[in-house]
């Protein structure tokens, strides 16, 4: 099948990128090269050739033969969304529906869209697909708005699915280290200290990088009747943890790192999720655990002897990587690169 995936040159895009290519599939890969310098070590297969291109501006023509859509490409978490204001639902809401529409026009039958659990908010219990969503920030807002989109845009040959990952943790070559686990584990590499603001009590889901693009894998294997026009939690139920677990599973792999915790934090956002409903209909199971993620990170840090430098560096955050863009006059105030790029 012929895949344009948009997003391929960040943390979960470039691992799945040549995971489409080695399980034969035709891959058009889009990025707007935001994070180019962001690149950790090397340790994946060839990839695609990226054609470099706000997911904006896509037209019909770039969607020819195209047989699905895996849409990653958007402003990655809730401080680039405070940063960037209102342009935030420009981008990760009209600019997702933007794709899905285009995508449609131009006769694309398979549209995975990647969502989140953070559409969840703030939750009493274990939610699930049925569950009230209550998201609690810009970013998560959008997720479920391009997702009511895509409902509407859903016809007979038209199959859209949305996955609501789990918090993502793992190696990548375009790694983060402004995401739960991935930033613990560096702070106890690099300093050996883990110093909570928080007491740790929220609930995350968390899901490694690898078995998030095995759950795309799975949707774009799996028969549109089963997918239609639905969400699916992606993740596994033995992979919810609260952030004092997270914290404690990296200071047990970083042997000798001291963790202390403060006091409950103005961070409310709390929620157990249930994934069942992916590994009943379609036989999704994950692979990976937290304990084994903070060990693959360990042992990436080990090889590439990282740094402080490394470690902080904007390359690997970005908030930071975006914040730069536009001081330096890059890119404009809506994220496009200037004509001089």
């Amino acid at each position: 099948m012929k895949v344009l995936v948009t997003g391929t040159e960040g943390y979960l895009g470039c691992l799945l990128a040549p995971m489409l290519i080695e399980a034969g599939h035709d891959v058009v890969a889009v990025d707007a090269g935001f994070y180019k310098n962001g690149w950790l070590y090397n340790g994946i297969k060839s990839s695609a050739l990226t054609l470099e291109k706000d997911m904006r501006n896509l037209t019909e023509a770039d969607f020819e033969g195209v047989d699905a859509v895996v849409a990653m490409a958007e402003l990655s978490n809730d401080p680039v969304g405070d940063l960037v204001g209102p342009l935030t639902y420009e981008i990760n809401h009209l600019g997702s529906a933007h794709v899905a529409k285009t995508a449609k026009a131009a006769g694309v039958e398979r549209f995975v869209y990647m969502s989140s659990c953070s559409v969840y908010g703030v939750a009493d219990g274990t939610v699930d697909e049925t569950s009230p969503v209550n998201p609690q920030t810009a970013y998560g807002k959008c997720k479920y708005l391009t997702e009511q989109d895509l409902w509407e845009l859903a016809d007979d040959n038209f199959h859209p699915v949305a996955l609501r990952n789990a918090t993502a943790f793992g190696a990548s070559p375009r790694q983060r280290f402004d995401i739960v686990l991935n930033n613990l584990c560096g702070l106890a590499y690099t300093t050996g200290v883990i110093a909570m603001t928080s007491d740790g009590t929220p609930w995350r889901p968390m899901a490694h990088a690898l078995d998030l693009c095995k759950g795309i894998m799975t949707m774009l294997d799996a028969p549109v009747e089963k997918i239609h026009a639905q969400a699916f939690n992606s993740g596994s139920n033995d992979n919810n943890y609260t952030v004092r677990e997270i914290a404690e599973t990296v200071a047990a792999e970083f042997e000798g790192c001291k963790l202390s915790f403060g006091e409950p934090g103005a961070d409310n956002r709390s929620y157990k999720v249930n994934f069942d409903k992916i590994t009943d209909t379609l036989g999704y199971k994950a692979d990976w655990n937290l304990a084994m993620g903070a060990k693959q990170l360990h042992e990436v840090f080990d090889a590439i002897q990282l740094d402080t430098e490394t470690f902080n560096g904007r390359g690997h955050t970005r908030l930071k990587q975006i914040d730069w863009l536009l001081k330096t006059g890059q890119v404009d105030e809506k994220l496009f690169w200037k004509a001089n790029h």
